[in-house]
Formats: structure tokens, C-alpha cells, sequence
């Protein structure tokens, strides 16, 4: 969640919303007194807008004391009036939104997502089930600023229903993938092509490979414990923390390595040369399946922080692009309003026509199965394919310049909004719908400055088909 209108009383208890939730160490500002706040807050926002026959699912990840933070936010808001379902188990954040759309409901998913260990947060999940927008989180903010004043008076208390969403979700997503098309390709008597799944002790165990097995298709996997310090590492699906899955796979042949981040709305692909895959890659393959294989129309909905790749393959395609500020609530409000392919962002969340408008790391997963199936080639040569269509490789970094506060933040950010020249490079043009992108001369190659709406921080991102032409950018802001 994004604001900045919070008055003193947030700082009182140190509550600050960022762009996906609240998120703090658990306690030290993630306690049980500033989660009763959050919730009290919350129920307001939802009595006001839904009144208090709405329901409200409440969900849990792995992390530590998740699901005791769960049950407690579940005992205020039933206090409150309202019907409350939690789940019963550990439960991925897709899964809870999707089950926010199927019974008209609101949510609170308790996780704190890729995050370190030692973190929590809370999601607020409206019903139409996607990220909170800013307005919604504003409404929120406004009511902590005056929790003294919120009370409730119902006219009659529900018992809370704890329930499992699974079977819901899973109706749903063998609906949309084409299971038997996966069972064929990779139980080919002349393909020797395996499924590994790294459950990277997420929230994603007992979803990603059960929706496999009970479709009868076979995966080996790793990691498929849920471990509140997940294992000692991130629950984060980016080349450093599945080392384990790439030496697996580069002593095989031809096996896909899938995985999903702490809350199963990111995914993570590493292809069969045990090279890890970026999400640009592979929202920009699934827009071609979905298109060729599956016949989809409609838009691509990326943020301004993806490839300028994505805008190169669409255009072949001769499929509109809409960009949006960087977060998945601007491309879960677009898709809502556009009708929408495929949505994605460059951190590896996505989501598809006839879905959510949440990002969903379980469906990115199954559909990267699906394509492979369908083109019946490795997803190594698909990529070398893309790379023709495009021209060229592109190549993303960022980097997080640390500020001594918001002051200079501002400084910075003003200074940098007015650039003509970036190192040897001359502006062509100029977007400020997120920060400040600046298109530079050589038609392949941008800069994208956007301030953390929490902390006095920089993030600058870097595009370009040369790792020379980022280093030369990198060192010019460093």
C-alpha cells in the first residue's frame, strides 16, 4: 500500500505502508497491538464501503507466528460483527484472492511475501481480488490516524469458519491450463523432459504440485517443507537463492526448474541449460502462447520498470501496450480496466486473461509447462527465438542508492528529473508517470528513477543490449 498522508499518530505506532501492504519485523512494530490497529482499520474501511454483511477470508504464509497474527485478526473482526472464514492452513496469497472473488468477499492475507525471515506484513485484498488500490489504502491510513475513534456495535457475533480455499483455486486453474496437454508432452516415450519444482519452503507447497499430481503428472521437487526461516536463505525465486535447483538441472538433460517466492504470488523458471530465466522472458513467451496457442486478444498490461522487449514482441503481435507506475495494484487496476492478455511486472508477477487481477506465481508456473507442451521445444530455444524477434538481448539491472532522508530524496530526485545528457548518452524523451524514465539516443537503452514511497531511497533501473552501455550509466549516478 502507498500514501503519504499519514499524520504523527502513525508514527506513534511506527505503521507505514508501503506499496503492497504493511510490512515490519515481527516484534518490534509487527505486534499484536499494532496488528489489532491495522485490522480495526481495515474493518472500518470495509463496514463504510461494504457494510457488515460482506465477508472477510483471512489467510496465512509460513512465516513465524503467521497464522497466531491470523486467528487474532480473526477474533477482532468477528468481535466487530462480521463473518469471518480463515483458512486453515497455510494458504498462498493468489489462492486467498481468488476465493475474495468467487464469495464476494474482502481479505487479509498475513505475509510478509519475498521478504527477510524476520518480517510480517498484512495485504489488504478487496473483492474484486487484486492489490488494494491507493485510494482504498489512503481510506485506510486515514482510519488509523483516528483508531481512538473507531468502534463497533454489532448486532449480533458469527462463529469463525475455518475453512480450506484450496479446492476452489484449484476448479478454477484446471480451467484455464491444459493439464492433459502437459501430461502428453512430458510423458512422451522419445522425451526424457522432468518437471522439478522448488518449493523454496513456501506458501506455495500443497498447491503448485498437488494441482500437478492430481492430474497425474509427475514432478521430483525440493524444499517442500514449510520452515519459517526458509532454510536459512530468501523466500525469494531469483537465480541466488536456487542454486540447489540449477546444480540439479545441470546434470540432466532436458529438465524445467520452477519455483515460487514466500507467498506463491511470484514464480521463478530456470530453463534446461540451468540458466535461470528473467520474467521479461517469460512474460513476453506467454504472451505469444496465449495469442497463437490459445487465442487470446486483448492488451498487454506491463509496468514502466519491464523490458523495453515486451513493447517489441507486442507490436509484431500487433497487440496494444499499456504501461503503468511499477507495482502490481497499477497493473491489477489496468487489467480491470482494460481487457487484458497478460499482465506482468519485471520483479516476476503475472497474471492472465479469465484470472485475477493479482499477480500469481502457481498459474505463471503451469502456463511456462503448458507453452512447452504446446511448442513442443525446450524453453532454451523459445528463448533464443524471442531473442531473434527482438532484435537483440536486453539486459536490466538496478541499483538502490541510500539517502541520509527525505530532504535529500527530494533534492535528488529534482536534480535528476531535469537531465538532458546521461553520461555520453543525449535524452530522446521523457516519462514521469512513475519518477522520471528518460529514452536515451541509441533507440535500446533507459533509465527509470523512482523514490521509495517508504524510505529515504533511490531505485534507478537500467536497460540496455550492451553490459558496457549500464556500466557507463551506473557509474555516472554512483
Amino acid at each position: 500500500m502507498a500514501n503519504n498522508t499519514a499524520n504523527e499518530d502513525n508514527h506513534r505506532h511506527n505503521i507505514k505502508f508501503g506499496t503492497d501492504g504493511w510490512r515490519a519485523i515481527i516484534n518490534k512494530d509487527f505486534t499484536f497491538e499494532n496488528v489489532e490497529i491495522v485490522t480495526k482499520a481495515i474493518a472500518k474501511y470495509i463496514l463504510e464501503k461494504d457494510g457488515i454483511e460482506k465477508p472477510i477470508l483471512i489467510g496465512y504464509d509460513p512465516r513465524n507466528m503467521a497464522d497466531k497474527f491470523a486467528e487474532f485478526s480473526a477474533e477482532i473482526l468477528k468481535n466487530a460483527g462480521f463473518k469471518v472464514m480463515l483458512s486453515s492452513e497455510i494458504v498462498p496469497t493468489p489462492v486467498l484472492a481468488y476465493n475474495a472473488k468467487f464469495y464476494d468477499a474482502d481479505a487479509l492475507m498475513f505475509t510478509a511475501s519475498h521478504n527477510p525471515p524476520e518480517y510480517l506484513g498484512i495485504k489488504f485484498i478487496p473483492d474484486y481480488a487484486g492489490p488494494a488500490t491507493t485510494e482504498i489504502t489512503n481510506a485506510i491510513v486515514e482510519n488509523i490516524s483516528k483508531i481512538d475513534e473507531i468502534k463497533f456495535n454489532p448486532s449480533k457475533i458469527i462463529d469463525i469458519e475455518r475453512k480450506s480455499f484450496k479446492e476452489e483455486y484449484f476448479k478454477h486453474i484446471e480451467s484455464i491450463i491444459d493439464f492433459e496437454k502437459i501430461k502428453e508432452y512430458f510423458t512422451r516415450e522419445d522425451d526424457d523432459g522432468e518437471i522439478i519444482y522448488d518449493g523454496l519452503y513456501s506458501a506455495s507447497i500443497g498447491y503448485f504440485d498437488e494441482l500437478l499430481h492430481r492430474n497425474n503428472i509427475s514432478c521430483e521437487t525440493l524444499h517442500m517443507q514449510h520452515d519459517p526461516n526458509f532454510g536459512g536463505g530468501m523466500p525469494e525465486p531469483k537465480a541466488k537463492y536456487l542454486q540447489e535447483l540449477i546444480k540439479i538441472i545441470a546434470h540432466r538433460t532436458s529438465a524445467i526448474g520452477l519455483s515460487n517466492d514466500g507467498d506463491g504470488d511470484r514464480f521463478g523458471i530456470i530453463n534446461e541449460k540451468a540458466e535461470y530465466v528473467t520474467p521479461n522472458e517469460i512474460i513476453a513467451l506467454l504472451l505469444g502462447h496465449l495469442i497463437k496457442n490459445k487465442g487470446y486478444e486483448g492488451k498487454l498490461v506491463k509496468t514502466v520498470g519491464a523490458s523495453q522487449m515486451l513493447d517489441i514482441i507486442a507490436d509484431q503481435y500487433e497487440i496494444d501496450v499499456i504501461e503503468t507506475p511499477v507495482g502490481f495494484k497499477w497493473v491489477g487496476a489496468a487489467m480491470r480496466e482494460y481487457d487484458t492478455i497478460i499482465g506482468g511486472e519485471e520483479s516476476g508477477g503475472l497474471s492472465i486473461k479469465g484470472h485475477i487481477p493479482e499477480k500469481d506465481g502457481i498459474i505463471a508456473d503451469l502456463l511456462v509447462l503448458e507453452m512447452l507442451a504446446y511448442e513442443d521445444k525446450p524453453l532454451w530455444e523459445l528463448q533464443e527465438e524471442l531473442k531473434q524477434k527482438a532484435g537483440c538481448s536486453f539486459i536490466n539491472e538496478r541499483i538502490d542508492v541510500k539517502l541520509l532522508d527525505q530532504n535529500q530524496k527530494e533534492i535528488l530526485m529534482k536534480q535528476y528529473s531535469e537531465l538532458e545528457k546521461i553520461g555520453s548518452f543525449e535524452v530522446d524523451e521523457k516519462d514521469t508517470k512513475d519518477g522520471v524514465k528518460y529514452y536515451l539516443n541509441d533507440e535500446k537503452t533507459w533509465v527509470l528513477i523512482r523514490p521509495s514511497g517508504t524510505e529515504p531511497l533511490l531505485r534507478i533501473y537500467f536497460e540496455s543490449d550492451s553490459k558496457d552501455k549500464i556500466d557507463e550509466l551506473k557509474e555516472f549516478f554512483s
